[in-house]
């Protein structure tokens, strides 16, 4: 197994949060359940909009555990690199537009 700092068995024990407070632990299965669920999206579109979030996120689980979703959903790679790079370019664009407040900061205090 390559050497990284998340363990990939983990994802396996994901169950296993309930353990400390089973209640809420529920209540978050039974919500996620429902928010995966077909609706007003498929559960195929829901993977690849899962897949980009988990880029976004930087979430190894989440990155594993969508890749393997889309895959079976038959999502192709090309399919799943640009959904990652449309992750990319929100997050790129959310510290650059952050840059208005600099400017606006930067400007009223050069008056």
């Amino acid at each position: 197994m390559e050497k990284t700092y998340y363990n990939p068995k983990d994802l396996k024990k994901f169950g296993e949060i309930e353990e400390w407070q089973p209640e809420l632990a529920k209540k978050f299965f039974e919500w996620y359940g429902d928010v995966f669920a077909e609706g007003a999206l498929t559960a195929r579109e829901k993977a690849i909009i899962a897949l980009a979030v988990s880029h976004a996120v930087q979430c190894p689980y989440c990155i594993d555990a969508y890749t393997t979703e889309s895959l079976k959903f038959g999502i192709s790679e090309a399919q799943m690199m640009e959904a990652v790079h449309v992750a990319g370019a929100i997050r790129g664009g959310a510290s650059l537009v952050h840059g208005v407040q600099m400017m606006n900061k930067a400007k009223k205090l050069s008056m």
